[in-house]
């Protein structure tokens, strides 16, 4: 059996775990018991072992072509990268850890260690993720996705950070309808279910987290 070493809330592990979904490939998730691993880590049926999130991404497009999730087209493949680079960058750093390294145990999300949370840091989360929400609905309601009609690996990595931070109800859905529509059609595909059914001990999720609509 593949197996996918992860965190749970970790939206590198998290990207992984869609793009498995989305390439139709049966794995065994193993929750990561080293929160400072260098994770995801994917080990697949003939032993191969991708560490890391570009590695698995490469492994995953190399080995299983089908649906492409990194286009050939030399224009839709910038933007794919563009964008995945962008929520593994700048959004994580600005919106997507101030937020969740407080809220979340560290064993879920691979943050340093912290103290008691906050409140500050949350706010400069919150506000660094409101500024960037009206781009993400404005492409989505120009492409169908963010780059193409098909979804890419730009969909998953925003999605991944996203369904994170949903996970506390940390995203204002209600004052940005365009964003709110295209996440409903991502959390609506099947790659989706295993990241709705993840609950933390201890940590309900919001009551709309794994609602297929708000």
């Amino acid at each position: 059996m593949r197996r996918l070493h992860h965190l749970t809330l970790s939206p590198a592990s998290r990207v992984a775990r869609l793009m498995l979904g989305e390439k139709r490939l049966t794995f065994d998730p193993v929750l990561s018991e080293d929160s400072h691993a260098h994770l995801p880590v994917f080990v697949d049926l003939d032993g191969t072992q991708a560490t890391g999130l570009w590695a698995v991404i490469d492994h995953l497009e190399g080995s299983y072509t089908q649906p492409p999730l990194v286009p050939e087209d030399p224009v839709l493949r910038g933007e794919t990268l563009r964008w995945f680079d962008w929520a593994m960058g700048p959004l994580a750093e600005r919106a997507t850890r101030r937020i969740l390294y407080e809220k979340a145990p560290q064993r879920f999300t691979g943050a340093p260690s912290v103290g008691a949370p906050d409140m500050n840091v949350v706010r400069q989360g919150r506000d660094a993720l409101k500024a960037v929400l009206p781009g993400i609905g404005k492409a989505a309601e120009a492409n169908g996705n963010l780059v193409a009609r098909e979804c890419l690996l730009a969909d998953l990595a925003v999605a991944a950070h996203l369904s994170a931070l949903d996970y506390f109800g940390e995203v204002p859905w209600a004052e940005f309808p365009a964003v709110s529509e295209w996440y409903v059609r991502m959390k609506s595909r099947p790659s989706f279910r295993s990241l709705l059914g993840d609950r933390l001990p201890g940590q309900p999720p919001a009551s709309h987290y794994a609602e297929l609509d708000f």
